[in-house]
């Protein structure tokens, strides 16, 4: 058939405006004009909860994370359990770590008084959350597109097999995020937002005694943070400057200081592809920057909710 042939046209402007379609769903001038508040009040609730705690930035963004790798971006992460229904909340990724919850339950109420209304999404609070926590702790701004909304179930299976583990090594990791529809390169930057917050002992408890790829130094000072037994709740800082969103974290990587063992596999020194984005970003602050945020612009939307789907939460813990 010739390219030329009438079918293969309308064939073609079909998928072009179906492709149009799913790349114009999210806009980031969605509130522009029904709630011009909108950005302005979730930032300036942000500011003053990591002003607050400073770790409390690195949480709002995790849970953004969170959310978007079990079942989509759709809020799903902040539904609380009721007797006959159990959440993500429960789950071995977000059980005693995923926090921040308040936050939100806070933003949304502000958001819900400046708008007149519950207008704003619990999804796309958690999408701007982590924007403006990024912001807040020295980095660089990136557009967020919006329109999510709000979905009406979850899921502690998806949660638990779909959000990548600190034990992961790097095949499984590029595996997890591949089967997201992201890249190697995304899986690189994204895992630099490790460069805020802490983990808890239970998640390196075994990169610190049992794994090699780690400097004998640092596995020491960690070991006084980690027992072998116990003290599962004992956290450390993720990187060097834990309140500081830069890229010491990949300078860490470097010198085999990554504190999960999900971290030290993006590099091994080997001379591999994740090697070699390591080093870059390690030494390139403003592309780190850049770079991150048109990931986080793909993870964001990884099946949003739009249009009649889902619902508008009136509270962000549970369903309308």
């Amino acid at each position: 058939m010739s390219v030329h042939h009438p079918l293969f046209f309308m064939a073609f402007i079909a998928i072009m405006a179906t492709a149009f379609h799913a790349n114009a769903q999210l806009d980031p001038g969605f509130y522009d004009k029904v709630c011009p508040q909108a950005l302005p009040t979730i930032q300036a609730v942000v500011e003053q909860a990591v002003a607050r705690e400073q770790r409390m930035g690195a949480s709002l963004l995790r849970l953004h994370f969170h959310d978007c790798f079990a079942t989509g971006c759709d809020g799903s992460i902040l539904l609380d359990d009721t007797p006959t229904f159990t959440g993500e909340k429960t789950a071995l990724p977000n059980i005693n770590s995923a926090r921040g919850f308040e936050v939100i339950d806070e933003i949304k109420a502000a958001v819900d008084s400046a708008c007149y209304g519950s207008v704003v999404s619990c999804a796309d609070i958690l999408a701007v959350a982590a924007r403006d926590s990024v912001v807040a702790l020295g980095g660089q701004t990136y557009v967020v597109p919006l329109g999510r909304r709000d979905s009406r179930t979850a899921s502690k299976d998806e949660a638990d097999n779909r959000i990548p583990a600190p034990f992961l090594d790097f095949p499984a990791l590029l595996s997890n995020f591949q089967s997201q529809g992201l890249t190697l390169e995304d899986l690189v930057i994204l895992s630099g937002a490790h460069t805020i917050g802490l983990a808890r002992c239970t998640t390196f408890r075994n990169h610190t005694y049992n794994d090699t790829n780690i400097d004998p130094d640092f596995a020491g000072s960690l070991k006084a943070q980690c027992p072998v037994t116990g003290g599962d709740n004992n956290t450390a800082p993720l990187d060097a400057t834990t309140a500081s969103f830069d890229t010491v974290y990949y300078s860490g990587l470097l010198y085999r200081k990554g504190l999960l063992h999900s971290d030290q596999e993006l590099f091994k020194g080997d001379g591999s592809a994740s090697d070699g984005l390591v080093r870059y970003y390690s030494a390139n602050p403003t592309a780190f920057w850049a770079d991150f945020g048109v990931s986080m612009g793909k993870m964001g939307n990884l099946n949003p909710l739009t249009g009649s789907d889902g619902e508008i939460r009136l509270n962000c813990r549970r369903m309308n």
